[in-house]
Parts: C-alpha cells; sequence; structure tokens
C-alpha cells in the first residue's frame, strides 16, 4: 500500500484579501469582547490560518464608552504605568481610565491577548476603537459583526 504525501497549507502574503469588520461593543463584556476580536486579528478564524504570518482581518469598534465589567472590576482594577524613573509608578483604576480615555481598556485587553513581538504589534495596528458610535471608515465598508455564545461571528443583517 503506497503512502501519500499531504503537505501542509501555507498562505501566501500577497494572496490574501482584507476584509473589515465593524463591532459594537455597547453593553458587551470587556473580556469576552476582547478574545473575540483577538481571534480575528490574529485570522483564526480563517481557513487559510498560518501562525506566522498575519492573516488578520480590520476590525473597527465603536461605543467603547458602553462596554460592561462584571463584579468588582470598576474600582478594583488598575492599570499601570510606569515612567522608569524613582517613584515613576502611576495607577488608575478603571473608572478613572475610562473617564480619561475610553479605548483604551479595550486596546490594552487585546493587546494582551495577542503575540508579544512584531507580529503581534502588526496585528494591533488593524483595530481602531472608537469611544462613541461615529468612525471614519465608511468608505472601506466595514460589515457589521456580533458574537455568539460561543464566539461564533455572526454577520449583522443590514
Amino acid at each position: 500500500m503506497t503512502q501519500t504525501s499531504q503537505r501542509t497549507y501555507t498562505a501566501k502574503p500577497g494572496t490574501l484579501t482584507d476584509t473589515w469588520y465593524l463591532v459594537d461593543a455597547r453593553g458587551q463584556t470587556l473580556g469576552r469582547l476582547a478574545v473575540n476580536i483577538a481571534r480575528i486579528l490574529r485570522g483564526k478564524h480563517r481557513p487559510q490560518f498560518t501562525p506566522h504570518l498575519n492573516t488578520g482581518e480590520h476590525v473597527v469598534v465603536i461605543n467603547a464608552r458602553d462596554i460592561v465589567v462584571t463584579g468588582r472590576k470598576r474600582t478594583l482594577k488598575t492599570y499601570d504605568r510606569y515612567s522608569g524613573y524613582p517613584s515613576g509608578r502611576h495607577e488608575r483604576t478603571y473608572d478613572e481610565q475610562m473617564e480619561r480615555d475610553p479605548t483604551y481598556p479595550i486596546i490594552h485587553a487585546v493587546r494582551g491577548m495577542l503575540q508579544h513581538n512584531t507580529l503581534g504589534a502588526e496585528m494591533l495596528k488593524r483595530l481602531r476603537v472608537y469611544p462613541g458610535p461615529e468612525h471614519q471608515h465608511a468608505a472601506q465598508q466595514p460589515k457589521p459583526i456580533s458574537f455568539g455564545e460561543l464566539g461564533e461571528i455572526k454577520l449583522a443583517s443590514n
């Protein structure tokens, strides 16, 4: 009996097409939303997924100021910054951070779920987050999507 050799499919950078998705963050939980956004940015939802290439899509998130966190995270969750100088550590609670920049918690959560190298930085550049319902990417015709209970992508009906 002869064995046929199977080859692993590897996507080529020129053959991938970019799709733009629009996600409404209103009423969604921060962590669950970040997981699904990271999966789309990484490209794991595509059959052409290749680990060493940026096979992901562009994601536009609107209504970031209306995101929800569970439990006591509003007061207990902190965001740290450090300037590198003595006593240069600065902490902000979730509420303080949302007051200052409502897009930061989503970007911070998604960044933590992507690879921590140049490929992850490249993927993060495809994420655009806006605090309100307006965005500047109408020319790209983003497809409105939502996420199911198990994280499956559902195209929202227009």
